[in-house]
């Protein structure tokens, strides 16, 4: 019986949002990312629920959670592993560090140096690790959550390019309204625990299985090549733009697409529309765009630059077959 990816997010969807109050865009772009198979980084000021979402979402699956608390002292043996001499053994036995789990959240990534930082890079790009030219492989579903505070700057550590680009979304979290706030109080009265979501009532939904089904679904949603273009061409739009210093990478349109694919079939279609391109926009390309010193003077938002892109990029003209959407060339 073939998996039905609707059905599925919106049971994911709809578990998380017993633990995490008004910020169903965010919870959106999470699954949306980890289902592409890609990494997130949170942003937000403390105590809008970041780390309660990197672990609600290792309760929502089968799968083993680990935590890191970036700090100045870490050491990327902290996050990897290492070596340890075996006396029984006579030899060096390789020690495996937290990053070797499944869902794994980079808790203030930016308070340690960028040699430690680096750590991360291979392991999110391909999967495993290398310590004294071995390699490791990390699980199938290995998923990292990064968190990270805009505001404070004293003693941490921008993160390089190179490191922002594997993460394949930025989603932003804001302050709750009035009414979310409310009932954040009220579940908190009512019994409500954040150190364990799973005693406050999230229920497991996907196994490992699950999610290799669900993406090798996602995988086969058709994208036309019209849409293909319309993608490069607003990645190029990002580099050429004079506002820029650093626009979009090639990995970023390929992460682009697959969300692209995400957002199509978690709406029950099996073809990608302009729209399910558009939405991830922003989140795509808002940690990856480096505006130039007057932009920045300026105060432009980042996210303002992106709807600037959308609005000049023709979008490809729409048109209904019996199989689903294709480019129409506009007269």
């Amino acid at each position: 019986m073939e998996i039905d990816v609707r059905e599925q997010f919106e049971r994911a969807r709809s578990q998380l949002a017993r633990v995490i109050v008004g910020q169903e865009r965010v919870i959106e772009e999470v699954l949306s990312a980890f289902l592409a198979g890609g990494h997130v980084l949170l942003q937000g000021v403390p105590g809008v629920a970041k780390t309660l979402l990197a672990r609600s979402l290792a309760g929502l699956l089968e799968a083993s959670y680990r935590r890191i608390q970036f700090t100045p002292d870490l050491m990327p043996a902290d996050v990897v592993g290492t070596l340890l001499f075996d006396p029984g053994r006579a030899d060096f036995v390789f020690h495996a560090g937290p990053v070797f789990t499944e869902i794994l959240l980079a808790d203030e990534i930016n308070r340690t140096p960028p040699k430690t930082q680096a750590a991360l890079l291979e392991a999110m790009e391909e999967g495993q690790v290398t310590v004294d030219n071995e390699s490791h492989s990390l699980p199938e579903t290995f998923f990292t959550i990064a968190t990270q505070n805009p505001l404070e700057y004293e003693g941490t550590y921008p993160l390089p390019e190179a490191q922002l680009d594997r993460f394949l979304v930025r989603s932003d979290l804001s302050y709750l309204s009035e009414q979310d706030e409310v009932e954040v109080l009220r579940r908190h009265h009512g019994g409500f625990d954040a150190r364990d979501p799973v005693i406050s009532g999230l229920e497991r939904v996907w196994s490992v299985a699950d999610v290799r089904e669900l993406r090798a679904a996602i995988r086969a949603v058709r994208v036309e090549s019209a849409l293909m273009h319309y993608i490069v061409q607003l990645s190029m739009a990002t580099r050429s733009d004079p506002r820029l210093v650093l626009g979009a990478s090639p990995r970023a349109a390929i992460g682009w697409m697959r969300l692209a694919q995400v957002r199509a079939a978690t709406q029950g279609r099996e073809y990608v529309l302009p729209d399910d391109v558009q939405r991830f926009a922003a989140p795509v390309l808002r940690h990856r765009l480096l505006p130039t010193p007057e932009t920045e003077l300026e105060g432009r938002d980042l996210d303002e630059l992106v709807g600037d892109l959308l609005s000049r990029i023709p979008v490809p003209g729409l048109g209904e077959t019996e199989g689903g959407w294709v480019s129409q060339a506009r007269t």
